[in-house]
């Protein structure tokens, strides 16, 4: 058995949080990538692909994230020859870390998470033979979901969601990306906004498994409280992580109202309770009220100043016969 110094532990941490890091930020790009071949636009790849080039990629990380397919796609349809240039040299240079990997063979555990049940080496060969015939290597449709189990307890890092090419879903998580970017919270939590705005997303398409009016309903309630400026709490524990995206797609109007919100509404609830108490007891017995309910004459009204001394009383009325409570000026 291992035993692990303090320094070493730290040291396997701080590299496993640095790994992890790295997977998301090659997953993000991997995405936008897609995003841009299935819309034929490819403006803005050429600071995505200078982006994938500052970073220190792995042999894990290509199986992981799959970027190869997404890079040789926006190498494909892109007319910009600095793309071109740039996208060939990432290729070229990850295919020295498939060759020097040739001849080692990795087992995959059970429900490894893939964005394609292919190797990359089988990826890099196919977008070779695509290249050739002159048809686009296909883009990965597979969901991704990175281990995150290996992540210190203080780090939030939320899996990402399916890609989708519904555009009312992508809309959707659009709009849940700019309620989670309301204020400054997101910087300081450094939490991929992203990523995170389409977990919620994905929980909330999951409960209806279509995108009607319940799932918009739902989308916007969600959008509305999340932008919230007087409910800043809500939006801050999403962002940290304490409510979970599975949480926030299906928590009530109440359960995410701002403190102050819920305190009014304890207040009326009060209030209302009182009024009732008020009606029930004591009071004079008449026949002059019809109950709306039962449409009999047998009630029992009382009057209560409720409102400022200039203002009419308040006649509550309770029927004797059904129960049925009801107030007027």
């Amino acid at each position: 058995m291992k035993i692990f110094t303090a320094g070493k532990q730290q040291d396997l941490l701080r590299e496993t949080r640095s790994k992890m890091t790295k997977d998301l930020e090659v997953e993000r790009i991997a995405k936008k990538l897609d995003r841009m071949v299935h819309k034929q636009d490819t403006d803005g790849a050429l600071d995505l692909l200078r982006e994938l080039k500052n970073i220190k990629m792995s042999l894990e990380t290509l199986q992981l994230t799959r970027v190869g397919m997404s890079v040789n796609a926006v190498r494909k349809q892109s007319s910009d020859e600095e793309v071109q240039i740039l996208a060939k040299a990432l290729i070229k240079s990850w295919k020295k870390l498939l060759d020097g990997s040739e001849g080692k063979s990795e087992e995959k555990k059970e429900g490894s998470p893939m964005r394609s049940s292919s190797t990359p080496k089988d990826s890099f060969s196919s977008d070779k033979n695509s290249e050739r015939s002159g048809d686009a290597p296909l883009t990965p449709t597979t969901p991704t979901t990175p281990n995150t189990a290996a992540l210190p307890p203080q780090v939030t890092s939320f899996p990402p969601a399916p890609v989708t090419t519904d555009s009312v879903r992508n809309k959707s998580r659009e709009l849940l990306l700019a309620a989670l970017q309301t204020g400054d919270d997101y910087k300081t939590t450094e939490v991929d906004c992203e990523h995170l705005a389409a977990q919620i997303e994905e929980q909330i398409f999951q409960e209806f498994k279509s995108t009607d009016m319940k799932y918009k309903s739902r989308l916007r309630s969600r959008i509305s409280n999340l932008k919230d400026q007087k409910n800043p709490d809500l939006r801050r524990n999403v962002l940290c992580g304490n409510i979970l995206p599975q949480s926030i797609a299906c928590m009530t109007a109440e359960e995410m109202a701002s403190a102050e919100l819920k305190q009014i509404r304890e207040a009326l609830t009060k209030e209302s309770i009182r009024e009732h108490q008020l009606s029930k007891a004591g009071g004079t017995e008449t026949d002059m009220f019809i109950c709306s309910k039962c449409r009999g004459k047998s009630c029992t009204y009382t009057q209560v100043q409720t409102r400022s001394a200039d203002e009419p009383m308040t006649t509550f009325v309770l029927c004797n016969s059904c129960g049925n409570r009801w107030k007027f000026c």
